[in-house]
């Protein structure tokens, strides 16, 4: 299976072309500074709006690790120009989403950073992320698959090897935390490029 993994010198990305690899993957990086990845992987040297169908029409598996934290708005405009290039092939695309956009009602009416104990520096961010998610659902002709983190996902956080698949709402773990470690997440995301189990939908993933 060839993936491609787009921003993975960052930390969501890093943690994905470790496990992908460790797996025994077919894996390339997409990075602006191919000078980034030290660890002999392929590199596709290119900024996002730069790639092309053709650059991509090979791979089994395109991951979005993307992050943007000075624009935001990025989220919305590098998701459009990845449905554009992918319209038509089989490549799959996989998001490392959000966990802004989570509902936490079960008429799926209020999102979580619709709620007033929302930090307010991340409502943009949580904002452009869950448009993003939007774009996709009204996309036709691609396949796709969005994975939203729990609450709290944490760079730091330990390898259990286990998580919690769940769907579109907000859920806890058994101590009534919704967190899970970028390493665990790096495993329901490989599970997910192997095993396709969520077309063109969202879930999301907590411990």
């Amino acid at each position: 299976m060839k993936v491609a993994i787009l921003g993975a010198n960052g930390k969501a990305g890093s943690a994905i072309l470790a496990e992908a690899k460790q797996r025994g993957l077919d894996v390339t990086a997409i990075v602006r500074d191919k000078a980034k990845i030290t660890d002999g992987t392929p590199v596709i040297e290119k900024d996002v709006y730069q790639l092309t169908a053709a650059d991509i029409k090979d791979f089994d598996v395109l991951v979005s690790a993307l992050g943007f934290w000075g624009d935001v708005s990025e989220f919305t405009g590098s998701t459009q120009h990845l449905i554009d290039i992918l319209n038509g092939l089989d490549t799959r695309l996989l998001v490392v989403g959000g966990a802004g956009s989570l509902y936490v009602d079960p008429e799926h009416t209020v999102r979580l950073s619709e709620t007033p104990d929302f930090p307010e520096a991340f409502k943009p961010l949580a904002t452009a992320m869950g448009k993003g998610l939007d774009l996709l659902k009204e996309a036709k002709n691609i396949h796709w698959t969005y994975i939203s983190p729990a609450a709290d996902f944490d760079a730091e956080g330990a390898a259990t090897g286990k998580y919690v698949a769940a769907g579109e709402e907000l859920e806890t773990g058994a101590d009534g935390k919704s967190y899970i470690s970028y390493a665990d997440y790096a495993i329901a995301m490989v599970d997910e490029i192997q095993n396709n189990a969520h077309p063109d939908q969202r879930f999301s993933v907590h411990q």
